[in-house]
């Protein structure tokens, strides 16, 4: 599956729609670094690597801009565990 993931910098979100439904990643953003808070997909579109490649352009986004990355939403802790050519975006 091929997701057209778009960067809503004015409110914080890497968003994609599904069938319809919305899904996203939010972060805040401060002192050159990207919290990621909320890995959000609606179940009824779930289990299809949303999510991943959601968190993924977040951190392919921090790379481009020279951020480094707290994961402090639990789906995003798990996939930079998983992911670990992005550990050293890191806070």
């Amino acid at each position: 599956m091929t997701l057209e993931i778009k960067h809503d910098a004015s409110r914080h979100r890497f968003t994609t729609e599904v069938d319809g439904l919305d899904a996203y990643v939010e972060y805040e953003l401060e002192g050159g670094v990207m919290a990621i808070t909320h890995t959000i997909v609606p179940a009824a579109i779930g289990g299809r690597g949303i999510a991943g490649a959601l968190v993924q352009a977040a951190f392919d986004h921090a790379r481009l801009e020279g951020l480094k990355v707290a994961p402090l939403c639990s789906y995003a802790q798990a996939w930079v565990g998983k992911h670990r050519d992005y550990a050293d975006l890191l806070t």
